[in-house]
């Protein structure tokens, strides 16, 4: 079958309402729901950058790096996160907490191919693409067009390199490619694992003009007796393919922004590839080389979680649960506080700290059932919410503010005895679990929980309220001096009265080209290389909750181009200098919530009633979201600009559900029920 790659080009130009002039943008935006790095004249090199890709057992992070004279090097870190690997001698022993068993594979492992007496070695490339799949195109050699693909089976433990081999001549091609096959063996925990690198060759190979052959590498692991003959290149992109499919299919989003609406998806996809089979069943990890088949109380609960019932991802659904009930099934017996996280296929409770965990498992726990919908299963979980909130109560200092050893960046930096970030988290709790408690017939413990709700509002703006560096805006905690990151946490729970100093602080003092920095401390020389993505997301997800647009959409424009279009693409990170910037995958839900709970302000009140307080920058005549999971099924979200007003129309396929006029931030309450 002849493939042939045509790339289509749309301009970036239009879709930044602010200068780029300081932002590095290699990539273009294809029409094919891609991004194409195009390796001609104007492009600066050397270059490289990193990627990862997930499958239930798998994930790889590909490094590959271009040179000046566009030579192409590739290097494939392979992960088996289930198969637990025995420690060194000369390794520390927490490293038994990422003993994966895993191999790093150069380029040039693969098959020799041979063309009139000589090898043919692709190196120099034309174009690189990344798209789900990452596709590297080879400038031609001989007129044989090579083409690479990357990407990783969804259910087995394999990672595929795909080439593709077109004869560009008018004549036909003879080739042969010789067999290639390597593996490396060693005992770990669950008995013997092999790696394997296997390629079959193929002797005089005629591939007619325009034609095109196809040659896979296969780089799996396999564990005591399995065979490699069930490995099945084909099985494996169509897993991939049919993955990507649902991801592009399910909770769209279409504005006149391009660069937001690709960085979605393609969000969609990293949140959603990085599910692991476990001990524990399905369950979501942050991935990044160094988290696997193991679940923490804020990237799986707090960050995650609430996240994957508004894409109405199975997959996603099922690990967020699994995740709740391994919280659930380990609440303390006594007075003490809960573990952090599950490490090592679940069995491996990280206990060393409180980080405010109670708080983030409260909030995450009662936002993802309340999007979900499902009242039997927040019946089950009830009894961590109930926990989590009354720990909370019970743990705060004469002020009422929530005491924890440190916050979710787990003593990095300075938090004090009571931090801004378990107060608020504990506050959203709150909030959402009356909301579960009225639903669940409970409304004396609705009423205690409200009134809870109240006092530490109360408690935030005393206790953290402050003045700094000249803005009405909030201190960390008791005795911090400079503005922190995690400021922007009481916008997201819809606390506005530092609003307008809040917002300055994180959008003007705390902001670079990478977002907002962890703290702003102008006698630190190296206070422009500290951020991490997730309180940057928080930040914008927060400022669109409390009405603003003009600002944070444009800070979310450079943020998004930057991500997608610049040198390191194209997800959110998690953090530099630490772990340089890998692409964790929780960040990437965070994202897609900026949207959702910020710019829509979606936000159950019940298992089938909803408030929505749209807005529209100021540049934007529509926003669309379609198939939208509320409460397990999909709806249809218009949002269009009439005169001073803003048209809201709800609907399924078989019918509408709101269509009226409403005010800029109007709420708007509807209800789902059948």
């Amino acid at each position: 079958m002849k493939l042939i790659f045509i790339i289509f080009i749309l301009s970036t130009s239009n879709i930044l309402s602010q200068s780029t002039d300081s932002l590095k943008l290699r990539w273009d935006i294809s029409n094919r729901e891609s991004i194409i790095l195009r390796l001609d004249s104007t492009t600066v090199l050397p270059h490289k950058d990193n990627i990862e890709v997930s499958g239930k057992n798998i994930s790889s992070i590909i490094y590959y790096e271009i040179d000046k004279n566009k030579n192409l090097k590739i290097e494939k870190d392979i992960i088996f996160p289930q198969l637990r690997t025995y420690n060194k001698s000369n390794e520390p022993d927490w490293k038994k907490y990422r003993a994966y068993f895993r191999r790093k594979v150069s380029s040039d492992v693969t098959n020799q191919i041979y063309y009139n007496e000589k090898i043919i070695t692709p190196s120099v490339v034309d174009s690189i693409e990344i798209g789900g799949i990452i596709t590297f195109y080879y400038a031609p050699v001989d007129d044989l067009k090579f083409t690479k693909l990357i990407y990783p089976s969804m259910n087995d433990r394999l990672l595929v390199e795909e080439w593709q081999i077109e004869n560009l001549s008018k004549f036909d091609k003879s080739l042969t490619i010789s067999e290639y096959s390597s593996t490396q063996s060693e005992k770990g925990y669950k008995g013997n694992y092999s790696f394997i690198v296997k390629s079959k060759g193929q002797e005089n190979i005629k591939i007619r003009p325009g034609e095109t052959y196809t040659l896979p590498v296969f780089y799996g692991a396999l564990l005591n007796q399995e065979q490699f003959e069930n490995f099945n290149y084909l099985k494996a992109k169509d897993s991939r393919m049919e993955f990507l499919s649902e991801c592009r299919n399910k909770l769209i989003l279409n504005t006149p922004n391009d660069t937001l609406n690709l960085l979605f998806y393609f969000s969609k996809i990293r949140a959603s590839e990085s599910i692991f089979n476990s001990s524990m069943g399905l369950v979501h990890s942050p991935g990044g080389g160094n988290y696997y088949v193991g679940i923490w109380a804020n990237d799986q609960i707090e960050y995650a979680g609430p996240f994957f019932p508004y894409l109405g991802y199975e997959s996603g659904n099922v690990a967020s649960y699994n995740a709740y009930k391994k919280f659930l099934e380990n609440i303390p017996k006594d007075e003490s506080h809960i573990p952090y996280a599950f490490e090592v296929d679940g069995n491996f409770p990280m206990t060393h700290q409180d980080r405010g965990d109670a708080a983030m498992i409260a909030y995450g726990t009662s936002l993802f059932l309340l999007n979900s919908g499902d009242q039997e299963q927040a019946k089950e979980l009830w009894p961590l919410i109930e926990w989590s909130l009354s720990y909370c109560n019970n743990n705060r200092n004469e002020y009422g503010a929530v005491k924890s050893d440190s916050d979710e960046m787990e003593g990095r930096i300075e938090t004090g005895d009571a931090n801004l970030s378990t107060s608020t988290l504990y506050y959203g709790g709150l909030k959402f679990a009356a909301k579960i408690a009225k639903a669940l017939n409970k409304p004396k413990q609705a009423i205690i929980y409200e009134n809870r709700m109240l006092e530490m509002a109360e408690v935030i703006e005393a206790y953290f309220g402050a003045t700094l560096e000249g803005l009405n805006t909030y201190k960390y905690y008791d005795e911090n001096k400079y503005l922190r990151h995690w400021i922007c946490l009481p916008l997201t729970m819809g606390i506005d009265k530092r609003k307008e100093g809040t917002l300055k602080a994180l959008f003007e003092t705390l902001w670079t080209d990478n977002g907002v920095l962890v703290q702003y401390d102008p006698t630190d020389d190296d206070k422009e290389h500290v951020f991490w993505d997730r309180a940057t997301l928080y930040a914008l997800r927060g400022a669109l909750k409390v009405g603003e647009t003009k600002v944070p959409i444009e800070k979310l424009s450079r943020y998004s181009v930057n991500r997608l279009l610049g040198d390191h693409v194209p997800y959110s990170v998690e953090a530099y200098p630490e772990n340089n910037m890998k692409h964790l995958s929780a960040e990437s839900a965070l994202y897609c919530r900026i949207f959702l709970e910020g710019l829509l302000g979606i936000e159950a009140v019940s298992f089938s009633k909803l408030k929505i307080t749209p807005k529209l920058p100021d540049d934007w005549d529509y926003l669309e979201l379609k198939s939208v999971y509320l409460f397990s099924k999909p709806y249809d979200i218009y949002i269009s600009r009439e005169n001073e007003k803003l048209k809201m129309t709800v609907k399924t396929d078989l019918k509408i559900i709101y269509d009226r006029l409403i005010k800029v931030n109007e709420e708007v309450y509807l209800n789902f029920t059948n």
